[in-house]
């Protein structure tokens, strides 16, 4: 191999390490996102109850579904021993955001995050019009029983997503099949 061949690959071999260097510089440097807070309406693992007056996912409900929920949480515990808790209630739009961003990085695409989160943009969450419902035996109560309070589930491979969607006693409209479809 001749000197002038060997003086290009050294020097190609530089320019790439040059180049993979400010690449990772730039991934290191880029912020993240900030992580949610309470103020963001994030709640912790669990759940809250819905009578939590003090936590933002729940004050920024809207008024008329905080209360139907209430009153439909009183009706399962009453009934079933059924501790509804809420999952997710009010959140801010960057919380939203984020929670779309890491859908996009878990489903591989915005197309595919969208049915299950959907943008701050068309988020009921965003504008206190959701609440999510868990445990499972709670969700399962609310998804069968709630439309009584005015409260149905919106989406098929969602039944935790509880909205005021039908007068008190009414009939739930049918269900979309997930977030991308609404």
């Amino acid at each position: 191999m001749g000197r002038g061949h060997q003086h290009t690959r050294v020097v190609a071999v530089k320019s790439a390490l040059v180049v993979l260097v400010l690449v990772l510089s730039a991934a290191c440097s880029a912020q993240a996102a900030p992580a949610a807070t309470q103020a963001d309406g994030e709640i912790e693992k669990g759940g809250i109850s819905p009578f939590d007056n003090d936590h933002p996912a729940i004050r920024n409900l809207d008024p008329a579904l905080r209360d139907a929920v209430r009153q439909a949480a009183k009706e399962a515990k009453a009934t079933r021993g059924i501790d509804a808790k809420i999952t997710s209630g009010w959140r801010s739009r960057q919380y939203q955001q984020r929670l779309l961003d890491e859908a996009v990085e878990k489903y591989g695409s915005l197309d595919e995050a969208r049915k299950f989160v959907n943008t701050p943009e068309k988020s009921t969450h965003v504008n206190g019009k959701a609440v999510d419902i868990g445990p499972t035996d709670a969700a399962d109560w609310f998804s069968r029983k709630a439309a009584a309070y005015g409260l149905c589930q919106i989406y098929s491979n969602e039944m935790w997503h509880i909205e005021l969607a039908t007068t008190p006693g009414g009939e739930c409209p049918p269900m979309l099949s997930n977030a991308a479809a609404g």
